[in-house]
């Protein structure tokens, strides 16, 4: 599945719009991460065990929103945008979701 942040793909037109797809991945903060995120932003350095939270949670997201088009029969996704929310009690879970237009390509 091709899919892309631009709202056409060089040389390939749209030959068909078939609608708006999503994927959404929600992620919740394990304790660990939080003692070790904290002990990370005393000392410097990144927070990995974040970084790759979103990462995964980012993957799912984008993996959901390229099934959806695929069941509809697309050939590609395109003018995808990303959205980051923090939920929950004190943000202790975080929302990624994935959005963008399922198409047809000539």
């Amino acid at each position: 599945m091709l899919m892309t942040t631009t709202t056409s793909v060089e040389g390939q037109p749209v030959r068909e719009y078939l609608g708006v797809v999503t994927g959404e991945c929600i992620v919740g903060a394990n304790i660990f991460k939080d003692l070790f995120a904290g002990i990370r932003d005393i000392v410097g350095g990144r927070a990995g065990a974040y970084e790759n939270s979103l990462r995964d949670a980012r993957q799912t997201a984008l993996a959901e929103l390229a099934a959806e088009a695929r069941n509809m029969g697309a050939d590609a996704v395109i003018g995808i945008d990303l959205d980051y929310e923090v939920l929950g009690k004190e943000g202790s879970m975080l929302m990624v979701t994935a959005s963008g237009t399922a198409v047809k390509l000539s």
